[in-house]
C-alpha cells in the first residue's frame, strides 16, 4: 500500500503566525492560523483534518462491511464533530462524534448500529486515534 504524505508550514509566532496545510497529492492547499484552531477566524486547522479523516474512513469501512453482510448501502454520511479542549493546561482532543447517516435496504436498526460499531472499532483511522473517546451517533434512512 502507498504512503500518503502531506506537509504544513508554519511562520511566525503562536498568536501572530500564519500557516499552510497541502496534501501531497495536490488536492488540498489551505491556510491555517491561531484563530482558525482556537477561535472563530478564517482557515482551516488540524482538528478539520482530523475529523474529514475519521469521517471518511469510517463510512468507507461502513459501506465495506454492510456489503460484506450481505447488504446494498447505497448512501452513507458522515459528519464528525471534533473537540479541542483545555486538559491539564494543554488543549487536547478529546471526543470525536462521528454523526452517520445511511441509506441500506434491507436491514434492521440493530443489525445495523451493531455493524457501525465494528466500523469504528476498526477503521484504519479510529485506531491511530486509539487515545481520543470516539463516539457514534448512526440513524438508518428508510
Amino acid at each position: 500500500m502507498p504512503t500518503r504524505k502531506a506537509e504544513a508550514s508554519w511562520n511566525g509566532d503562536l498568536k501572530n503566525g500564519t500557516g499552510k496545510m497541502s496534501f501531497g497529492s495536490g488536492a488540498y492547499t489551505g491556510a491555517y492560523s491561531f484563530k482558525s484552531r482556537f477561535e472563530e477566524g478564517t482557515g482551516t486547522n488540524p482538528e478539520e483534518l482530523i475529523g474529514a479523516a475519521n469521517a471518511g474512513c469510517f463510512s468507507m469501512a461502513l459501506s465495506a462491511d454492510l456489503a460484506e453482510a450481505g447488504y446494498d448501502p447505497q448512501t452513507v454520511t458522515t459528519n464528525a464533530d471534533v473537540t479541542l479542549e483545555m486538559v491539564d493546561g494543554d488543549p487536547a482532543i478529546t471526543t470525536i462524534k462521528l454523526n452517520v447517516e445511511a441509506n441500506v435496504p434491507d436491514i434492521d436498526q440493530d443489525e445495523f448500529l451493531e455493524i457501525a460499531e465494528g466500523a469504528k472499532k476498526n477503521c484504519p483511522v479510529s485506531k491511530a486515534l486509539a487515545g481520543v473517546n470516539i463516539v457514534l451517533d448512526a440513524k438508518l434512512n428508510s
